[in-house]
């Protein structure tokens, strides 16, 4: 099996429990893009076999979460797993439908976001949760994020907790935002839910759990429904009409490294040979054809 299968990670599994349950049922090579933390659950792309190798055409992708903000409360991880370290009384105007709905327009757009210190970015060869365990400082550099959207779900003023959903860019961090959104509201708050939806073009509706995935593993009709293969990703990702055919004297020098002239215009495509064979990526630059990416 050279693939991805979508798996819905369930709270209280790391993505790491994920990748050694599903290692464990194809008796594959098995990676992850995009690691959700035990708290949340959603969407999580596995790799399988070969399909590892895309890995590199994954990491930027965008995401969508369902987010439930809880006001009122502060924690040392910025999420509900953390110890809370302190607490504000929260006015109920900082709950009135506009103000939220205006506060979360506030954060459309290109910005930058500070990480939260309980994550895994290395200063100076260490993650900063390593620092943060041991409360030493350190200084950390605010990273460039976008937010495409993002919109008000719900509110339940009793228990001060706000629901939204977000699209946002590959390094966004949802428990800095929730921290942000709550400072910007007049009070503090931390990460109280975490369902991420969306992966790039891959939604959490074709995803299925780890239970589903190992009931039907020996269902060859189940899997062929569920998996998606590397040519059928690179199809959908590149489109119908990005498609080299190369003659076998050419696909030779092509798998050799050798640059082809190609006058197609600059970009990925999938390489088939003469007989309609998916061979793998290749990469169009200045009129050259160069490997990208084999599976055979």
């Amino acid at each position: 099996m050279d693939g991805i299968i979508l798996v819905r990670k369930e709270k209280g599994w790391t993505s790491h429990d994920v990748v050694s349950k599903v290692k464990k049922i194809f008796h594959e090579k098995v990676g992850h893009t995009g690691t959700l933390d035990p708290n949340a659950t959603g969407l999580l792309p596995i790799l399988v076999g070969k399909g590892t190798k895309l890995s590199y055409y994954l990491i930027n992708h965008d995401k969508e979460y369902e987010v439930a903000l809880k006001l009122g409360e502060k924690t040392d991880t910025a999420d509900s797993e953390g110890k809370v370290i302190e607490k504000q009384e929260v006015e109920a105007s900082k709950l009135e439908e506009e103000k939220v709905k205006t506060v979360l327009a506030s954060f459309l757009g290109k910005q930058e976001q500070m990480p939260p210190m309980y994550s895994a970015i290395k200063v100076q060869g260490k993650k900063l949760y390593e620092y943060a365990r041991k409360n030493e400082t350190i200084e950390v550099q605010p990273r460039k994020i976008e937010i495409y959207s993002i919109g008000l779900t719900k509110i339940n003023v009793e228990k001060q907790i706000i629901c939204f959903t977000v699209h946002c860019s590959k390094g966004t961090y949802i428990r800095s935002l929730c921290e942000d959104i709550a400072k910007k509201l007049g009070t503090i708050g931390y990460m109280k839910e975490l369902n991420r939806t969306k992966v790039g073009s891959f939604k959490i509706e074709d995803s299925i759990t780890i239970d589903k995935l190992e009931q039907n593993k020996d269902n060859a009709d189940f899997l062929a429904k569920y998996f998606i293969g590397i040519e059928a990703f690179f199809q959908k990702q590149l489109g119908e009409d990005n498609v080299i055919k190369l003659d076998e004297k050419k696909l030779e020098r092509f798998l050799n490294g050798v640059k082809l002239e190609n006058k197609k215009e600059d970009g990925l495509y999938c390489i088939y040979n003469e007989k309609n064979e998916f061979i793998g990526v290749g990469c169009v630059q200045k009129q050259l054809l160069k490997r990208e990416l084999c599976v055979k």
